[in-house]
């Protein structure tokens, strides 16, 4: 690969060091809900064997199968249900709503209750090439701690969180067994997790990034199962996993863009001077992806644009680089940035003798439609966004509302109404209960907005009193009024237990 074969598919190959950058959007976000997202985090944390591909085609046999044992009467030895009971338990009980352009077709999804669903049930795609929506997940939690061990430590804590106990209610274990005796599974285990050796812990160390908001907060989701029913717990999981997950690739979205200026910066004369300059100008200090109220998908787009763009722009200025002599090349942290824009500076003229600007602009206009979101990567990351954040718009109309963990809502009833930025009241329940993690007593609904500001949402804690949060809040008892609180309100910890003892 070189650069003129990166100008002929500019998207098909990246440069290994902008690949294996450890800032990397890897995996790369499609289509998923946060059931999906759940359901492949079975799969990747416990299920090992159980492939993405292999999803459709479980949930296909398995239908036959109960079908058989329907017409001819039969069950397996260790099942409890008969057939008929046990179709109804998946398509009643544990469905879990198709969207309305899927109505027509045929294929099993269930809520993702218990690890053993996630075997038939749960895959981004219906065909074989499904992204492993779980492994950004995992991505999150190794860089969102402040070392390996760490989130080693946390990863195994999910495990067990998500594994069906003693502890779980009678229900979950019920389930385990029934599933398992019509659906075998592999065994659930714990597929470790793999060292990075790429992240570059004194880059990120002091920094603000929903990465490391949301490890605090799974810990804090964690500590809180005991609380509650496994089906109320694993709501409260997916409602952080998915307003952590889309602010995580917005941020990326963001910093890719930051690199890419500074690496523009030195193709045109003014490189960097030093590690701390490159660190201060590629990581935000502050960021604000979502204003409450209003339409959150614009903003979204015009960083994933950027990100596009940023992604042009370093493969070519990499691939020039080594056509010109620069060898191992790195992306992974400031003073390998600041090399590569030092190397690029000194040899500026060998560089430009590539034609690298000539072929970034003939990419660029080329790409117009990709560069817009319209199709390829850009529309992947929208419709990633927009289904993960969104509230779950059902074919069935008995079950419009069973998403409550939103973080987007439509404005009207319209198929065309704007998307803005609004939780539901699962959603809530779990921000305000990791909002208090660590505390005893109530607090100012201050904290609350501080804390959203963590994932890059942004509200006026003013304005709570007055809007729909305000309400929201008051209708499920998590607020006291109060004259002499900032704001006139007091946030009430939702559980019992699981706020103190959480840093």
């Amino acid at each position: 690969m070189n650069l003129a074969k990166f100008k002929d598919e500019p998207w098909k190959t990246s440069h290994p060091a902008y690949e294996h950058c450890n800032l990397a959007m890897s995996p790369a976000p499609e289509y998923a809900s946060s059931e999906v997202i759940l359901s492949s985090l079975y799969r990747q944390i416990g299920l090992k064997g159980a492939s993405e591909g292999s999803v459709p085609q479980t949930g296909r046999l398995l239908e036959k199968e109960i079908q058989k044992s329907r017409n001819r009467s039969t069950m397996p030895e260790a099942a409890t249900l008969d057939a008929n009971t046990f179709n109804g338990l998946l398509h009643s009980v544990l469905e879990s709503p198709k969207l309305p352009n899927q109505s027509a077709k045929r294929f099993l999804q269930v809520t993702p209750l218990i690890p053993q669903a996630a075997i038939f049930s749960g895959s981004a795609r219906l065909s074989s090439n499904s992204w492993p929506a779980g492994g950004l997940v995992r991505r999150m939690i190794r860089l969102g701690s402040p070392n390996q061990e760490t989130a080693n430590k946390l990863w195994r804590d999910l495990f067990d969180a998500l594994s069906v106990s003693s502890g779980d209610d009678i229900f979950a274990r019920f389930l385990k067994e029934e599933i398992g005796a019509w659906a075998p599974t592999p065994t659930w285990n714990l597929i470790e997790l793999e060292a990075d050796d790429g992240i570059d812990e004194v880059d990120l160390q002091g920094l603000d990034y929903p990465a490391k908001r949301f490890v605090r907060d799974l810990d804090a989701t964690i500590a809180a199962k005991d609380a509650m029913t496994r089906r109320q717990w694993t709501s409260l999981l997916e409602a952080i996993i998915r307003i952590a997950a889309v602010a995580h690739i917005t941020w990326l979205c963001d910093v890719h863009a930051r690199i890419w200026e500074c690496v523009r910066s030195t193709l045109s004369g003014n490189a960097p001077e030093s590690a701390d300059e490159v660190r201060s100008r590629i990581y935000p200090e502050s960021f604000q992806y979502f204003s409450y109220g209003d339409k959150a998908l614009l903003g979204i787009k015009d960083r994933a644009s950027a990100f596009l763009q940023a992604r042009l722009g370093l493969n070519a200025a990499l691939w020039a680089a080594q056509e010109v002599g620069y060898q191992n090349a790195s992306l992974s942290s400031a003073h390998a940035i600041v090399d590569l824009c030092s190397f690029l500076y000194s040899n500026s003229e060998k560089v430009q003798q590539t034609g690298v600007n000539d072929t970034l602009v003939e990419v660029s206009e080329r790409e117009t439609r990709t560069l817009l979101c319209k199709k390829g990567i850009g529309s992947n990351i929208m419709e990633f966004a927009r289904h993960v954040l969104g509230q779950r718009q059902a074919a069935n109309p008995v079950l419009r509302g069973y998403d409550q963990g939103f973080a987007l809502r439509k404005r009207g009833t319209s198929n065309s109404s704007p998307w803005v930025v609004g939780l539901g009241p699962v959603a809530i329940l779990a921000l305000v209960h990791c909002s208090l993690a660590g505390t005893t007593g109530p607090r100012s609904v201050r904290r609350l907005t501080q804390h959203l500001a963590g994932y890059g949402m942004i509200i006026d804690h003013r304005d709570i009193a007055t809007n729909d949060l305000g309400h929201q809040l008051r209708l499920l008892g998590l607020v006291l009024d109060s004259p002499d609180a900032e704001s006139g309100m007091l946030l009430v910890p939702p559980f019992a237990t699981g706020q103190e003892n959480i840093a």
